[in-house]
């Protein structure tokens, strides 16, 4: 038997079981780590943005065209979906068990790229984003200044410009997504009575601001075919998207026929705000916003934990003054304690 080779050699068991003990000890950090096993099935995220669109209008212009194309990509078990009020279409396709998932957004992908020429402007605009799904959250951090100095304004436009991509590169890290984000924006708001005194509406003032804030290509003065006696060419810039509040304000939504000119300050008024206010933020108790970080199904929680936390010390010498950050929630700390339950089970075995 084979067995009794290792008994009438202890000497030799003795060894084989110190070279297993050994390969296993070197094997144990190379190995992924995560909260969870490889047991749930890869998903693929599809997103929309539908400008102004209510869920119905969401839901018959966008989602269910995309559900239509992505219905029957190789490998799909079912698809769920969603339409809100605020524009935003999202498509959550679950695929097979052992299903590559790089191989699931080519495949998804394909299929989102067939239904763009159906989809309105706006959403062609905006782009239809088609993403891998991650292993959940690997941890929260907060934003925030001592007596609200800073506006959560202020604070989600920081994040969005020096820390969100900071993170993103960080080996592991899948998404960072910024909780109560809020865009610098312009924003025009319109008032009814006038609207209607001027026979005007909304639709009215969306395409003159769709004419006249674009950025144009002005060409250039004396290139070829020119006259023998033109020495020089001329590259001629424009002035083209509109920055300043006062240049909103100056927009001229219609002419009247005797010359007069309706503009955008006589019908309404202009500010510098967010792109949107339907979330808000508040961490130890002051005006704040925060990042969600996500974990790629294939990484080692622990390691990406440690670049996420390095990174942050990186960031937060060149923050302003009185911009503070904290950990919100930390994921990694049920895989931190299983390991050293293990370690001390092998200890004890």
């Amino acid at each position: 038997m084979f067995t009794d080779v290792f008994i009438k050699r202890p000497v030799l068991a003795t060894v084989c079981s110190i070279l297993i003990t050994l390969a296993g000890a070197i094997a144990i950090p190379t190995l992924p780590i995560g909260r969870y096993p490889e047991l749930a099935p890869p998903t693929v995220g599809v997103s929309a943005f539908y400008t102004g669109a209510n869920a119905q209008a969401v839901e018959s212009a966008v989602t269910t065209p995309l559900e239509s194309v992505i219905n029957g990509v190789e490998g799909m078990v079912y698809m769920t979906s969603s339409s809100t009020n605020n524009g935003l279409s999202t498509i959550t396709v679950t695929f097979e068990v052992g299903r590559d998932p790089d191989l699931a957004a080519v495949d998804v992908q394909n299929r989102v790229n067939s239904a763009i020429g159906r989809m309105p402007l706006e959403v062609r605009t905006n782009g239809i984003n088609v993403t891998k799904g991650s292993a959940g959250f690997l941890g929260g951090i907060g934003f925030y200044s001592d007596n609200n100095q800073y506006s959560s304004l202020f604070i989600s436009n920081y994040l969005d410009r020096y820390v969100r991509d900071a993170i993103k590169r960080v080996p592991g890290v899948s998404n960072v997504i910024i909780f109560g984000e809020r865009r610098f924006a312009m924003r025009l708001w319109l008032d009814p009575n006038r609207l209607a005194g001027r026979g005007l509406t909304a639709s009215d003032v969306t395409n003159a601001l769709r004419e006249q804030n674009v950025q144009v290509a002005a060409g250039s003065v004396g290139a070829q075919p020119s006259s023998e006696d033109q020495m020089f060419q001329l590259s001629v810039r424009a002035a083209g998207r509109l920055t300043e509040v006062r240049e909103f304000e100056d927009i001229v939504v219609k002419a009247g026929s005797d010359g007069a000119l309706v503009r955008v300050r006589d019908i309404g008024r202009v500010e510098l705000g967010a792109e949107d206010y339907s979330s808000r933020l508040r961490f130890a108790g002051v005006e704040a916003s925060g990042i969600g970080v996500q974990l790629l199904p294939s990484a080692n929680a622990l390691e990406t934990f440690r670049g996420v936390i390095a990174e942050m010390e990186r960031l937060d010498d060149q923050f302003p003054p009185g911009l503070k950050w904290q950990l919100a929630f930390d994921n990694v700390s049920v895989v931190r304690e299983s390991i050293i339950e293990v370690l001390k089970t092998l200890a004890e075995a």
